[in-house]
């Protein structure tokens, strides 16, 4: 089996410079859609439903896609169907040939050890194609129902900075010994180390100090809540400055990105009226109080914001081809190497993107 290197440390390697072709990356919508005032988005939350967009995406162009984590489903209401991200990674990984897999844990939820163990499995299983996307949780009453106690947000990512050490040592260390605030573990032996080396890539995304100073210093990409790309030019010039005085090697930045691609502009805001009428009787007002109690944002977020998950029309990816196309540009000559995209319904509005936006771009 052949080992295949994480795309930026592999560039570090050589000492070439980061690619300019921006990849294409998609959330999984293991949620059954991303729309809070639409109950019906034509994308079922099943192994049927994922399995098929995820053979198709590879055919059609996308490199990427983000399995998220959350037991509970934050979109369509506590009582809908979720599904599981780790679970669900393993058996895409089996099904797929060439789709990076980047799936979300979150410490809280997984001890390192065991979490290691798991990954490098999943890894080989899908020829290192692999990726963590570390969250450190937001849901309190998540935990609460699913008997995880839940720490503060610099608890949170304290805990989240030697579980990274744990988790990384794991994959590079014949033996591993750690003792800290948080875990322990002694001689731990993880075999075999993942296919990727020197370690499948870690993603993570914060937008408080704490979350951008661990980012910087432990992780190898910055995923960032969608935003025009004025605001995302010094979001990136500052991971930059961080990532160098930590020391470390040249990261990747992402943007999510809610897109919306019609025949003509006005067809494309009818669209964008017709999702953001979100109302506080829908499923998700009550987890978008929670998610704001539990975050520390730069700037604040509206109901309207939240009507798709990540701030993802503040990306501006709404129009005809040409115009989503031009937006994509002028996040590329930003610094940003991938987005992660939402639609729907999810499947349908890929074919387009592919068809329509990826050829311009």
């Amino acid at each position: 089996m052949s080992t295949i290197l994480a795309p930026e440390r592999a560039l570090a390697d050589v000492g070439a410079s980061p690619p300019t072709r921006i990849r294409f990356g998609y959330w999984l919508p293991v949620f059954g859609g991303w729309l809070r005032n639409v109950e019906d988005e034509r994308m079922e939350a099943s192994w049927n439903y994922t399995k098929r967009l995820a053979q198709r995406s590879e055919q059609i162009g996308f490199d990427l896609t983000l399995i998220a984590e959350l037991f509970l489903n934050d979109i369509k209401g506590e009582d809908a169907p979720a599904l599981d991200a780790w679970s669900t990674a393993a058996a895409l990984a089996a099904v797929t040939e060439r789709l990076e897999l980047m799936v979300a844990v979150r410490p809280q939820y997984h001890p390192p050890a065991q979490l290691a163990k798991q990954a490098a499995n999943i890894d080989h299983i899908s020829n290192g194609r692999l990726a963590l996307n570390v969250v450190s949780a937001w849901w309190a009453d998540e935990a609460r129902r699913y008997g995880v106690h839940f720490d503060r947000h610099d608890d949170r990512y304290a805990r989240t900075a030697e579980w990274l050490d744990v988790v990384s040592g794991a994959w590079r260390e014949a033996r591993l010994t750690h003792r800290g605030n948080y875990y322990t573990v002694d001689e731990l032996i993880v075999e075999p180390k993942p296919v990727r080396r020197p370690a499948p890539t870690i993603y993570a995304g914060g937008e408080s100090e704490t979350a951008k100073n661990l980012i910087a210093s432990k992780c190898d990409a910055y995923v960032m809540h969608g935003d025009p790309v004025e605001r995302i030019v010094p979001k990136i010039d500052d991971m930059r400055q961080r990532r160098a005085a930590a020391g470390g090697t040249a990261m990747e930045f992402g943007v999510a990105a809610y897109v919306i691609v019609r025949r003509t502009e006005q067809e494309a805001r009818r669209e964008l009226a017709r999702i953001t009428n979100v109302a506080e009787g829908s499923p998700g007002y009550h987890n978008y109080q929670d998610w704001l109690a539990n975050t520390q944002l730069e700037q604040r977020v509206s109901l309207e914001d939240y009507s798709v998950s990540n701030r993802g029309l503040r990306a501006g990816l709404v129009g005809t081809p040409e115009q989503v196309a031009e937006r994509i540009r002028q996040f590329q000559e930003a610094g940003v190497g991938l987005l992660l995209l939402q639609c729907s319904p999810q499947l349908e509005e890929m074919e387009r993107f592919a068809e329509e936006v990826m050829p311009l771009v």
